[in-house]
């Protein structure tokens, strides 16, 4: 069922916030069954509540009382019976008696079955809270089971309960305190498997106390590569001499999902769709991850697995988690400004850097008019202000052809006197010719003949002269290919902008080039005239400017890259997620359709114009993501597998051969396409 989050690799978790009365199990067990079939009703596999919740957690002394302790443990035979009829896993807290202790207990219910039982290991004993005076830890536990309504049941923190049927849904779980420990339970957890690791908590409020757990449950989810849901009492609790604030959160490997509102009277239910395909690719290339688990080996071996047969729901389900347009692009206006500051600054460090190991403090660069040559002119000349050289050492030359358009040469030379560099233009029409006569191809006698061949001698004609330039003037051919075009195979190899002394720009993709422009428009660091000129090349159709069409407009580029390759800001979005997190093409087709099929959901960068902000149907993402598959996988990576020296920008990867991907540059796409074909809808 293409439409169903279940399909594709993600769960739905749940986290409850009831009301509760204090020793007052009856109601108690009313609050967390409503909000157990909300859960239902949505079709959660995963449903976690408070610490002590069948009870309420502030008994202090009650919980030694008899009748209580009864009471508790004849509701929770309720909620195992209601269970049948729910779809998630349960996990209530209540205060459980086995070999004459009493332990502070989370008990994992699935359709009428008690999977496990985990008692508290660290039982805080200062400032306001003394559990060591009711509870036992697990550490003081003899059973490795116990008996629950006639029934042996697995105990102990050592349990991770793991669905057959589900690839990497395995939960592990731990007691409030437990996550305040330098050695969290939930870590071996972790370690033995579990990517869901779940928190009942009771948790009072003091003032900053919700920043601290939000920066513990975000860590933890972090250094485990896991999720971590998090449920902290709320309204009903004694207000003897503590406040509650009923917080409830879940982060997946540090991404905060979703979170609760605090200080409410209402009952509350969280959720949030977890994406356990992203945890089980990144533990499987975290190789610190792999080696942390040799290291406790005998600690992960001891480690229980209680495994249970999921029921999927078969309906469609929506997904409901954010998935950017733009992921290489943050929405966040504050985010992007340190996104694009670093970025800045990785470009001209790592320039400055290769200048100064080279001894050489000038640069050649074509300058097009376009995207990637008008972002690495600019990583130039703030590279020689910082160096205190004159902007007179970036030599910039624009070198038309028989294509280019009067627009966009008017725009580089416009750019270049703008920016003070020195500029000059070289007709590479009459070497092409020589170069066609030379050959024989039949455009030196006048046959309009546009092939490969003769775009790749403009390429290479244009690139010969810079490298001869740069031996001339002593100086270092900056390169301008971006990770779009390189993933793509958009690059003519060896004589285009495949290739330079060393490249700013290749392993940022086209999307982000042009939100880096746009930003440095935006931040106003430059003149109004520079801005103009910018916003000019912004707007201008993405081309390589080699095949003519002397029909068309002569003062825009005739020839329109995204009619052969597709929206750069779709095969940004598939480059993103099969390089990134190597997911399967169904998956990366499900997750652009979410993002893009509706204009108007989700956010947009808020300076991108109307007009600008498109649309996609699946049939669309489908043919773009098979000829991203085809170019991606078949027939670029031998361009990949020759680059310049390029610095890595971003955590989204590079496609450097000596880096993040090292790749075969004979294999094929068939597994792919046919994955793609076979579960994709037309």
């Amino acid at each position: 069922m293409f439409k169903s989050i279940y399909t594709h690799g993600f769960i739905r978790a749940t986290v409850a916030i009831p009301s509760v009365r204090v020793a007052d199990p009856a109601y108690n067990v009313e609050s967390i069954l409503r909000l157990a079939r909300r859960a239902s009703e949505v079709h959660a596999a995963i449903a976690l509540f408070p610490e002590l919740g069948l009870s309420a957690y502030s008994n202090e002394d009650l919980f030694h009382q008899e009748a209580l302790l009864d009471a508790t443990r004849l509701v929770l035979a309720s909620v195992v019976d209601a269970s049948r009829d729910l779809s998630p896993v349960l996990l209530v807290g209540a205060p459980l008696r086995f070999e004459g202790k009493l332990f502070n207990c989370a008990i994992v219910i699935y359709r009428g079955k008690v999977l496990g039982i985990v008692p508290k290991t660290y039982l805080p004993n200062y400032r306001e809270f003394y559990e060591k005076r009711q509870f036992a830890s697990a550490r003081d536990a003899s059973r490795r089971e116990v008996t629950l309504f006639d029934q042996l049941v697995p105990f102990g923190n050592d349990l991770t309960f793991e669905a057959s049927n589900v690839s990497g849904f395995s939960v592990h779980v731990e007691i409030c305190e437990d996550i305040w420990s330098p050695i969290p339970p939930s870590t071996y957890g972790a370690l033995a498997g579990a990517t869901i690791l779940a928190n009942l908590s009771a948790s009072n409020i003091t003032v900053g106390k919700t920043d601290y757990r939000r920066l513990l449950c975000a860590a933890q989810s972090a250094k485990c590569i896991a999720a971590y849901m998090y449920s902290a009492a709320g309204s009903g609790e004694s207000t003897t001499d503590l406040a509650w604030d009923g917080y409830a959160v879940i982060y997946e490997n540090s991404d905060l999902l979703v979170e609760s509102k605090r200080f409410t009277e209402e009952e509350q239910l969280i959720a949030a769709d977890i994406d356990l395909d992203r945890l089980v690719q990144d533990r499987m290339r975290m190789t610190s991850f792999t080696d942390t688990v040799s290291a406790h080996h005998d600690q992960c071996a001891r480690m229980r697995h209680i495994p249970f047969h999921f029921e999927i729901p078969q309906v469609e389900i929506d997904l409901i988690r954010k998935v950017s347009r733009f992921p290489y692009v943050p929405i966040d206006r504050s985010v992007l400004d340190k996104r694009c500051f670093e970025v800045y600054n990785i470009q001209v460090q790592s320039l400055r850097k290769r200048l100064t190991a080279s001894g050489i403090h000038k640069v050649v660069i074509g300058v097009s008019g376009g995207l990637d040559s008008t972002q690495a002119l600019i990583v130039a000349t703030r590279t020689m202000d910082q160096m205190g050289l004159p902007r007179s050492n970036i030599l910039g030359y624009t070198m038309p052809g028989f294509a280019t358009s009067s627009r966009t040469n008017e725009n580089a030379h416009r750019l270049m006197e703008a920016l003070g560099v020195r500029a000059e233009e070289i007709d590479i029409k009459p070497s092409c010719l020589q170069m066609f006569r030379d050959i024989g191809h039949p455009f030196a006698n006048g046959a309009p003949l546009y092939d490969i061949t003769f775009e790749n001698v403009q390429a290479g004609e244009r690139t010969s002269h810079l490298f001869r330039l740069a031996n001339l003037h002593n100086a270092i051919v900056l390169g301008t290919g971006d990770l779009s075009e390189l993933a793509l195979g958009w690059t003519t190899y060896g004589v285009g902008d495949q290739m330079s002394h060393y490249n700013v720009n290749a392993s940022v993709p086209k999307t982000l080039i042009q939100h880096l422009i746009r930003w440095v428009t935006n931040k106003e660091f430059f003149d109004s005239n520079t801005n103009r000129i910018l916003q000019s090349i912004l707007d201008t159709e993405i081309s390589p400017e080699l095949v003519p069409d002397y029909g068309a407009d002569a003062v825009n580029p005739a020839q329109k890259t995204e009619a052969v390759v597709g929206p750069y800001e779709l095969q940004d979005f598939n480059l993103y997620y099969i390089s990134r997190f190597g997911f399967r093409p169904s998956k990366v087709a499900y997750l652009a359709h979410y993002a893009w099929s509706e204009r108007a959901r989700g956010l947009w960068p808020e300076f991108m114009a109307e007009d600008k902000r498109n649309e996609y149907d699946l049939p669309t993402i489908k043919h773009w993501l098979e000829v991203f598959l085809y170019r991606f996988f078949k027939i670029s990576q031998f361009k990949r597998s020759a680059l310049p020296n390029a610095p890595k920008v971003g955590s989204g990867g590079s496609l450097s051969p000596r880096g993040d991907w090292r790749a075969p540059s004979d294999s094929e796409a068939t597994v792919w396409l046919d994955e793609l074909r076979r579960n994709v809808p037309d």
